[in-house]
């Protein structure tokens, strides 16, 4: 028998993913620069997340498997922490705490990247985000990237 087969880029796989959270909004931006230096950037978690995500502080990579499977400590810039297992691989990166989520994508298209970021405060006990600024937030950091990222190709 041949199921059939459904290949998503990372930016519909997140719309996909945050669709069947309860609460969860995607944000998302076409940036004009080149997917390799937007991912350059998304990727970095210890040196870059911080500069475009508006809650983060600090984050800082505590074990990797070397596939892509991640355990990161982060704070916030309100002193709270959290411990995350990340999922991070090319244009995809999925990290979930107890009670926080956040997850970012891209994909190259022809006018440069398209990012996409949804992630909130987690519902203890069952799939959902509490859905307060959840879509603004996304705004937010999704803007900051961008002018990360401008930043950078100076």
């Amino acid at each position: 028998m041949n199921w059939p087969v459904a290949d998503l880029d990372p930016v519909r796989r997140l719309r996909v993913l945050a669709a069947g959270v309860p609460g969860a909004r995607v944000a998302e931006r076409m940036l004009p620069a080149p997917f390799e230096l937007v991912w350059e950037v998304v990727s970095d978690l210890e040196r870059e997340f911080g500069t475009f995500e508006p809650d983060m502080r600090r984050l800082r990579i505590v074990a990797d498997d070397g596939g892509g499977r991640l355990v990161a400590e982060a704070r916030s810039r309100y002193g709270m922490r959290a411990r995350f297992d990340v999922d991070l691989r090319p244009g995809w990166c999925w990290m979930q705490s107890r009670f926080l989520l956040v997850g970012l994508a891209a994909t190259a298209v022809p006018e440069g990247t398209l990012v996409a970021q949804t992630g909130g405060v987690r519902v203890p006990g069952r799939a959902a985000l509490v859905p307060l600024g959840v879509r603004t937030a996304g705004e937010k950091a999704l803007a900051r990237l961008a002018a990360r990222i401008a930043e950078r190709a100076r």
